[in-house]
């Protein structure tokens, strides 16, 4: 009988979702007996503990739903390395203001310097401000629009995209794309115009962005929108993968 208590307040703990409340009360509870703490002061610590795991489990859910190809963040990038990349607006971008304001930002600059490691960070940080986020490859999103657009499920995809807080659209330029490909991915920067943040990645400067839309109009359509609200991130350097790769043959 002695064990009921514990019995039923791990049963209710559990059915209120309470689980570090659960793993937890009895350290805390101990801890605040040596301490001479009060009752509500313990409450207190728990409570805290539950709110501090709770939001850590949200964040980690956040990071799952986007699909980051890894989880990146900016305090592990080499700022010094680019020297075009303008640091102090990227750590503002980080504060995720540009999001609520429903701005866009693009990294242009040649291959390996960085870019999808920026966007990836600036992508976790908006996670851990409680936003939702989607990450997904230029040439990987064009076959998912055009897949869905067969199997008549466009219109549930487009709102699934349009709902992001912000959408990290990666690569765009290295693949070029399908008058059909191209119209659909103009459509979904279209319809987050003013609606929602996007990030895109480009090696690509905006003149050689014909080539890949394969339309002067369409292009020229999709820069108003994509540029009306924008941070531009400029980022040529020498690739970080080549001087990686560098360091480790001279070994």
């Amino acid at each position: 009988m002695s064990d009921t208590p514990q019995l039923l307040l791990a049963h209710h703990l559990k059915a209120l979702k309470l689980p570090t409340f659960l793993r937890e009360y009895d350290k805390v509870a101990r801890q605040c007996a040596a301490e001479g703490v009060d009752h509500s002061r313990y409450l207190l610590r728990l409570a805290e503990l539950e709110l501090i795991d709770r939001e850590r489990r949200m964040v980690e859910r956040r990071i799952k739903a986007a699909k980051f190809p890894a989880v990146k963040s900016l305090d592990s990038f080499e700022f010094k390395a680019i020297a075009t990349l303008n640091k102090m607006l990227v750590l503002e971008l980080a504060r995720c203001d540009y999001i609520d304001a429903q701005e866009n930002i693009i990294a242009v600059g040649n291959s390996g310097t960085g870019k999808t490691h920026i966007a990836l960070g600036l992508g976790l940080a908006a996670c851990q401000k409680g936003l939702t986020v989607g990450f997904i490859t230029a040439s990987a999103l064009v076959h998912e629009l055009l897949e869905a657009h067969d199997e008549k499920r466009l219109l549930r995809l487009q709102k699934q995209l349009a709902k992001y807080k912000l959408l990290i659209i990666d690569e765009l330029g290295y693949v070029p794309l399908s008058p059909t490909g191209a119209e659909l991915l103009f459509e979904v920067f279209s319809q987050r115009y003013e609606r929602g943040a996007t990030i895109v990645t480009s090696n690509l400067p905006f003149d050689e962005w014909t080539g890949i839309f394969g339309s002067e109009r369409l292009t020229g359509a999709l820069l108003d929108r994509l540029t009306h609200h924008v941070h531009i991130l400029e980022m040529n350097g020498e690739s970080f993968r080549l001087k990686h790769s560098r360091k480790r043959t001279t070994k």
